[in-house]
């Protein structure tokens, strides 16, 4: 054995490195396979990243600027809608008392209807109470005026029948015209009678008996000289005549109240437009003359 192999043996001996204990400090940290396996799928991954073509990094792109588009627009047709259209979700006091009271009205009116058929709680009374009716029809108003003008032979006479004739016609005409604008149903299925029929009242808003009554008991009291217990029996009428409505289950009562306010308001016009003595007699000698071919 050479001297110099000798000597580096003795030398690796005393080097306290080359102890059991210290050997790991010299060799490197071996990785697990795991770790291993993990940054090579990094590096595989960053490296297919930058190797990715551009034409296929746009369809990517299209997806979210077609989301970015679509959110941008839902922003301005929100702030572009009218007032109206946001506060549906939201109504306002008005509406929501309006919708009550309807509620209410059609509640209180379908239980008001208690003479609408004979099986009903007053079925017993039914007939009193269609006789009441009548006695508001316009054709039976229109009909016993004419008669009481044909009669008449004083100028005063006439002259309050002629204004009345026309008030009535002006009653029925502009009751039935709002009736066919609005069109509201009553609270019950009640088929519309004959006379219904001819004076054009088959809707319920506004009541025409109602209208009728008032303008009706109005003009009597104003343009007639009847003692007080007359006066009253003819007001008491007037409001028994929109109850009578009710009780048939023809009209809401927010009809028979609209109808009240309506025949006042006729009453008010036919005074504006009061026609004089002249005039009524000039329209008499018009029809006479028209109608008497035939009776001669």
């Amino acid at each position: 054995m050479p001297a110099h192999q000798s000597r580096s043996r003795t030398r690796d001996r005393n080097n306290v490195l080359n102890r059991p204990e210290f050997i790991s400090l010299n060799q490197p940290l071996a990785r697990s396979s795991a770790e291993l396996r993990s940054s090579s799928r990094r590096h595989s991954a960053q490296a297919g990243q930058f190797k990715q073509p551009q034409s296929q990094q746009e369809p990517q792109q299209q997806p979210q600027q077609q989301q970015n588009g679509n959110t941008r627009d839902r922003k301005d047709s929100a702030q572009q809608q009218p007032e109206e259209d946001c506060m549906q979700l939201n109504p306002s006091f008005k509406g929501i008392a309006y919708n009550s009271l309807l509620a209410i009205d059609i509640c209180m009116s379908k239980r008001m209807g208690v003479c609408a058929f004979k099986t009903s709680s007053w079925g017993s009374v039914r007939s009193m109470v269609t006789l009441l009716a009548m006695t508001g029809h316009g054709v039976v108003w229109i009909g016993g005026t004419l008669i009481c003008l044909t009669r008449s032979s004083t100028l005063a006479g006439q002259e309050v029948l002629v204004n009345l004739l026309l008030a009535l016609i002006l009653d029925i005409m502009t009751v039935a015209g709002v009736q066919k604008l609005m069109k509201r149903k009553g609270p019950l299925e009640v088929s519309p009678g004959f006379l219904d029929y001819i004076s054009m009242d088959m809707y319920a808003f506004p009541a025409a008996h109602a209208s009728r009554a008032t303008m009706v008991s109005k003009f009597l009291l104003n343009h007639l000289v009847l003692a007080v217990p007359l006066r009253i029996l003819l007001v008491l009428w007037a409001f028994l005549m929109g109850i009578s409505r009710i009780l048939q289950g023809r009209h809401h009562i927010t009809d028979v109240m609209c109808g009240f306010a309506l025949g006042f308001l006729h009453y008010k016009l036919v005074e504006m437009v009061w026609l004089s003595s002249n005039a009524c007699q000039t329209l008499i000698s018009i029809w006479t003359f028209s109608w008497s071919p035939f009776f001669n």
